[in-house]
């Protein structure tokens, strides 16, 4: 029997409404083999997804999701099968939650002097219950507030990138995250390239150490993923792909929405010490 993976999931401990073992759960309801653990900037999901995979013989992938930025533009670096006790990782992470907190103080203030009135950090750090605080709960708070009417609306008014609310992420760029997943032994991927449109950087990360891309991704059309199963090809990258599910606060997605086979998690693994 062929077995599938989805390699691209979040939960609770950063932008999801999912817990691990919720997570786990609807794994294996749908039929997947291995699940990857992909939180913003934090590795609290990894362990409780470990546990509880253990019921069911699940396979869970250590990942992260690195937030970047290169020429004023987000970039995101997935890292898989690293060393989660790498100290310079963790000291990294440390940071960056200590400024996604500042990015939070921030996009408050400026919410305020939009009128916005009434929205503590301490609420939102509370609704989260995460150290790797982002947009989504600052959203969740408005529409709770009634604000807004939904996530989007808070996003398209307020929070997407270049609304008046707006405020910038830890500054670090795509090579930095690329270096410190390899030098923590693991597997670095350039993450949903087809949102971006930005292939042309796509060389210049293969230069600076960049092993895999991913492929597969919800809701693209054929033609799209055949153009970056071409590209990673040509670049020698390993082969990705997930649902980037975050629970309910993306209804478009969900866990094994994407499902990958089983092999390109082994090809995965054999990069770990490759190039």
């Amino acid at each position: 029997m062929r077995r599938f993976a989805d390699l691209h999931i979040h939960t609770l401990h950063s932008d999801s409404t999912l817990s691990p073992q919720e997570v786990v759960e609807q794994a294996r309801q749908n039929g997947l083999s291995c699940v990857g653990i992909t939180d913003h900037d934090i590795l609290d999901g990894i362990p409780p997804a470990f546990e509880e995979a253990k019921k069911y013989d699940l396979e869970v992938v250590a990942g992260i999701e690195l937030s970047c930025e290169m020429n004023g533009r987000e970039v995101h670096i997935l890292g898989y099968l690293f060393d989660c006790a790498y100290e310079p990782l963790r000291d990294r992470l440390k940071v960056i939650q200590n400024v996604r907190a500042e990015r939070m103080k921030m996009m408050i203030a400026k919410l305020e002097s939009l009128g916005i009135e009434g929205i503590r950090f301490e609420d939102v750090a509370a609704l989260a219950n995460t150290k790797a605080l982002g947009r989504p709960h600052l959203a969740m708070i408005l529409q709770k507030k009634g604000i807004v009417g939904d996530i989007k609306g808070a996003f398209d008014r307020y929070l997407a990138e270049g609304a008046p609310a707006y405020a910038p992420k830890f500054k670090q760029t795509p090579g930095e995250a690329i270096r410190l997943i390899r030098e923590a032994g693991g597997v670095a991927v350039l993450a949903h390239p087809m949102l971006m449109n930005r292939d042309e950087i796509i060389p210049g990360l293969v230069r600076e150490g960049l092993q895999g891309l991913e492929v597969y991704y919800p809701n693209c059309a054929v033609h799209v993923i055949q153009f970056y199963e071409h590209l990673a090809k040509k670049h020698a990258l390993c082969m990705t792909g997930g649902s980037d599910a975050h629970g309910s606060l993306r209804g478009y997605t969900f866990v094994g929405k994407v499902k990958i086979p089983y092999e390109l998690v082994e090809k995965l693994k054999e990069r770990v010490h490759g190039p």
